[in-house]
């Protein structure tokens, strides 16, 4: 019996801890700057279960490396999995940084980026003890048709739901914008911060218009 994996969800991730220290300096400012934005909410209501998010950083030459590199990761992304790529440039459509609240409670409902092509996260504050993103299963028919798992099981197998990856600083995730991923929440225990970019695979004919 020959065994195959068709329609398989790929995901891509590597440790690329060269950039954490000059993208944690860069970022500080942003996420200053979106904690004055919510100062009177948190005057009233206090800092727990918010989450910061940065204005967008497509235009800071600060982040430009990063970019350069995550749009070439991103390009090979999606040539890997066929695509014909030479027809194709990659374009940011959303590139912000955001911190989760010091006093825990920090997280993100399950949701997808509808209409990207790759999403992705890099981590600039991460360790065992703080959130972590959980990725589900993206095949809605198979969600209706789900059975109980083996309790024995070790690593992720073809009928898990959902699985999760542990994160530290310098962790770069690519994943397709279709897939339901989510933040577990967050204790507060130590900083949690990541940057976070949606991107579009855009026929380069149109993207000499767009630029």
């Amino acid at each position: 019996m020959f065994i195959n994996s068709y329609f398989p969800t790929v995901i891509w991730n590597e440790e690329k801890p060269e950039f954490v220290k000059s993208l944690n300096k860069a970022s500080n400012k942003y996420i200053s700057d979106a904690r004055k934005r919510e100062k009177e909410y948190i005057k009233k209501h206090g800092d727990f279960g918010t989450s910061y998010h940065s204005t967008p950083l497509t235009h800071d030459n600060d982040f430009l490396d990063f970019r350069n590199y995550i749009g070439q990761k991103s390009w090979e992304y999606l040539d890997h999995q066929g695509y014909d790529m030479k027809e194709y440039t990659t374009m940011f459509s959303e590139l912000w940084v955001q911190e989760f609240a010091k006093k825990g409670g920090g997280h993100h409902s399950a949701h997808i980026h509808w209409n990207q092509h790759v999403s992705g996260f890099y981590f600039l504050k991460a360790s065992d003890k703080t959130s972590y993103p959980v990725f589900h299963e993206p095949k809605t028919g198979a969600r209706c048709t789900k059975l109980k798992m083996k309790s024995d099981l070790k690593g992720v197998w073809a009928g898990h739901e959902q699985f999760h990856l542990k994160v530290k600083p310098g962790t770069l995730i690519i994943f397709p914008g279709y897939l339901e991923h989510e933040f577990a929440v967050d204790h507060g225990t130590e900083p949690f911060r990541f940057i976070h970019w949606n991107l579009q695979a855009v026929l380069k004919g149109m993207a000499k218009d767009v630029f």
